[in-house]
């Protein structure tokens, strides 16, 4: 029979149909937090009925207080490091990673076989980059952002080290950034579009120093990012270039489906 993975987000569920380890169907519906009703959108959405589910994996989004059942199947809420860290492995086919999930924050979990250990984070994800970009451009629209910031320049808005400190240090170049936004405290008025760039730099180079940190600190030898926002082509290109001056080889896996790790780890999870 289908297993269903949900993992339930503040606004956004990501949802797999799943049989034995074959994703059928993936699919973000716009629900709110767990709940009877958004489960039943979650159904509706994928044209799939209770009846033919052998379990319900929920993870994320206030899970835990969903009931045991829903429409007469079972519901098994999964917990976030274990969700976050088999879908990880699965969908790169390690053993064992540090799996780096960059959603609405980030959370960094350390996973080896069966054991799913949540490692580090950082309250920067997603989210921060929305909520800065309503403030700063006027728009909460992922794919909006990413727009202005690939016709943007970040170094207009951020401070070098070049400008800081005269040229680059240790395996960092001069162009690398210094001060992030630290251009626009003398007065300096950007474009939308360099604002995009600078801020989607600093959502990633803290995700990536952050997820670099946490590998050498758990020793283990591969990263593999997932979640939504390496989606967005400069947000990934942050990453890439944080990877790129520290030298780290072998470059982090951004699997294919990796949005939709959670939620497939979570039906991966169920006895």
């Amino acid at each position: 029979m289908l297993r269903l993975g949900v993992d339930f987000g503040l606004s956004n569920t990501d949802v797999v149909l799943v049989e034995g380890r074959r994703i059928l169907a993936h699919q973000i519906v716009q629900t709110g937090p767990a709940s009877l009703e958004a489960l039943a959108k979650v159904l509706k959405t994928l044209g799939v009925n209770a009846a033919d589910l052998e379990v319900i994996a929920c993870s994320g989004g206030l899970s835990r207080g969903l009931p045991e059942a829903f429409q007469g199947r079972p519901i098994q809420k999964i917990g976030e490091a274990e969700a976050v860290g088999r879908g990880g492995l699965a969908l790169s086919g390690l053993p064992e990673a540090l799996v780096v999930s960059a959603g609405t924050g980030t959370a960094v979990i350390a996973a080896r076989g069966e054991a799913f250990q949540h490692f580090t984070g950082s309250a920067v994800g997603g989210g921060t980059l929305l909520g800065l970009a309503r403030l700063l451009l006027g728009t909460t629209d992922p794919l909006e952002v990413a727009h202005l910031a690939a016709q943007g320049d970040p170094s207009r808005v951020d401070s070098t080290l070049i400008d800081v400190i005269g040229g680059g240090i240790g395996h960092l170049p001069p162009d690398a950034t210094a001060v992030n936004f630290g251009r626009l405290v003398g007065g300096k008025e950007p474009s939308r579009e360099d604002l995009a760039a600078g801020l989607v730099t600093l959502v990633g180079q803290v995700i990536a120093v952050i997820a670099l940190n946490a590998l050498r600190a758990a020793g283990l030898p591969r990263m593999v990012i997932v979640g939504h926002l390496p989606d967005l082509p400069p947000l990934r290109q942050a990453l890439e270039r944080v990877w790129y001056f520290y030298q780290l080889e072998p470059r982090p896996l951004i699997p294919a489906l990796g949005g939709w790790a959670t939620a497939y780890g979570a039906a991966l999870s169920v006895g």
